[in-house]
């Protein structure tokens, strides 16, 4: 009997030991050539595959346990590595188009429950109500403790048109909510844009994709064309933007700083994981592009400008705030950041499956570390709709399991804190479910004129151009 539990779990050493090979694992590593192999670990691993393909209740394939055992190794590093089977490798793709199906959440994990981190505007998530802070215990009849999140969010996503019944947990609700969501294509607009009053524009960025940098330029063109007269001041809302694709944060920042401006850098153990990427048509184009930010009016590099963040605003969009803050080209206003600072790598893999692996943090301009710490705004403002929240509810990538550190003490002066007054503070008026539990929160339109932090924006950017004029 033990022969054979040693002899199948030398076959399951001698196929993991294969796809290290094949992935070139050792090289990437510590380069380092002299390091011996861990003998008595990869011991062990043989012995417990061996074990479990004698003695496991149901018969398992090799297959399997060598993708749940990459699995392991991938998400037992830090929140974003994950192995990528051939649908969540095309989803990926696809996702950075700007259409996807599914609801419009993103998640992560805690205490073995999916936590919701922010769900995207304008998607069925964001419309039934799902709330930042909120914990998915139940997804239909199936309980998510012991789910793995691939698993969770795999469940989450189905046909366009099918419905699913999410189970939440809500600080502040006193029994589980649930939360009748209609899937659908999901379809983010990009960028959005409007002059608020005669000389003073809008533009928010709901995520970074493929043609964000595009779509940005042409909606500034626009907005310098519509207004009559010099612009006086521009409103960047980075709100609630989970972030993107890198080079579309790069554009983006271009397009308000000097040419050749550091915008972001990385660092890595890889030398292709460092990085210095500037504001520069090299730095955010793709496949031989027309440089979209090249006919941009002037004004636009100097035009009074204000960058609105808060907790949900996370990875490319913290690239952004920082890179316009170090560069002193805007004032950053609202409350600190998610704080994602890593940077994951999409390596394909044979049949059409990839890992995507952290492999570098990113730096801002002056060289502090986003990781875990986020921007800090230079004028802090609450948003009335958070007020009197738990602190719980507000995730942060310092919650986040086996989330990498931040090894920098770096403190950041904050110019002004501003507590909104008790009349900015918003009513109780909310959508009740039968039972009489509060599931659909009065939703604050980022933009409209009843957003405190816009108007709090617009107020600090007439006031800088009272004092230029004097």
């Amino acid at each position: 009997m033990r022969s054979r539990i040693e002899k199948t779990g030398l076959i399951g050493l001698g196929l993991i030991a294969g796809v290290l090979i094949s992935l070139q694992l050792s090289a990437i590593a510590d380069k380092n050539i002299d390091e011996p192999l861990p003998i008595e670990e990869l011991r062990a691993f043989s012995e417990v595959f061996g074990r479990i393909k004698s003695d496991y209740v149901e018969p398992v394939t090799d297959k399997k346990l060598i993708t749940e055992a990459i699995t392991g190794m991938l998400t037992g590093l830090d929140p974003h590595s994950a192995y990528l089977d051939a649908e969540a490798f095309k989803e990926l793709q696809v996702g950075t188009q700007g259409q996807f199906g599914g609801l419009g959440i993103e998640v992560g994990m805690e205490d073995g429950l999916v936590k919701v981190i922010s769900p995207i505007e304008d998607t069925p998530a964001f419309h039934a109500g799902v709330q930042s802070g909120d914990l998915i215990i139940k997804l239909d009849d199936t309980l998510v403790k012991g789910l793995k999140l691939s698993e969770a969010v795999k469940r989450m996503r189905g046909k366009p048109g099918s419905k699913i019944v999410l189970t939440v947990l809500r600080k502040e609700a006193p029994k589980p909510l649930t939360i009748t969501i209609t899937r659908a294509i999901i379809k983010v607009k990009s960028v959005k844009s409007k002059l608020v009053e005669p000389g003073y524009a809008f533009v928010r960025i709901t995520q970074f994709q493929e043609r964000t940098g595009e779509n940005l330029a042409s909606a500034l063109n626009d907005l310098f064309k519509k207004n009559e007269g010099a612009m006086k001041g521009l409103v960047l809302d980075l709100r609630s933007d989970p972030g993107g694709l890198l080079n579309s944060s790069v554009a983006a920042s271009a397009a308000f700083l000097p040419k050749d401006a550091l915008v972001v850098y990385t660092e890595g153990r890889n030398s292709a994981a460092k990085m210095r990427l500037s504001a520069v048509p090299n730095d955010y184009l793709r496949n031989h592009e027309k440089d979209y930010l090249k006919d941009l009016p002037a004004a636009v590099k100097t035009v009074p400008m204000i960058v609105l963040v808060n907790g949900g605003s996370a990875s490319a969009s913290e690239i952004v705030a920082g890179a316009l803050q170090d560069h002193k080209r805007a004032v950053i206003m609202g409350t600190q950041t998610f704080g994602k600072g890593s940077v994951q790598s999409v390596l394909p893999l044979g049949n059409n499956t990839a890992i995507k692996l952290t492999t570098a943090r990113y730096y801002t301009p002056n060289g502090r570390s986003i990781q875990a710490k986020g921007i800090v705004p230079d004028i802090i403002v609450e948003d009335p709709a958070t007020i009197g929240q738990d602190q719980s509810l507000r995730m942060r990538e310092a919650d986040l399991e086996h989330h990498l550190t931040n090894d920098q003490k770096i403190d950041v002066e904050v110019d002004v804190i501003v507590k909104p007054p008790a009349s900015a503070e918003p009513d109780d008026s909310q959508t009740k479910s039968e039972e009489g539990d509060t599931t659909k929160p009065k939703r604050l339109e980022f933009g409209s004129k009843d957003d405190y932090l816009l108007n709090q924006a617009l107020i600090l950017l007439k006031g800088l151009n009272i004092l230029q004029g004097k």
